[in-house]
């Protein structure tokens, strides 16, 4: 897990392999790839979120949650 940010993933959001091999490219911080057809944080990169919202924003409401788990 990341020390500042950390992301999550709501499996059941996700249509298909073809919708998450997509998604999981949107990323240019490599946060995400591809275990099992699922997309899956990759835990040592999670610090690597510049909060572009990339993710967020390609996909249906609620699949990604960026929280930041420092203050502001």
């Amino acid at each position: 897990m990341g020390e500042f940010i950390k992301v999550e993933i709501d499996l059941a959001k996700f249509a298909g392999e073809e919708e998450t091999a997509n998604w999981v490219q949107v990323c240019p911080v490599n946060i995400f790839t591809i275990e099992a057809n699922q997309p899956v944080v990759v835990k040592e990169n999670e610090d690597e979120c510049t909060l572009c919202m990339l993710c967020v924003e390609a996909f249906p409401t609620g699949a990604v949650t960026i929280h930041r788990l420092y203050e502001q």
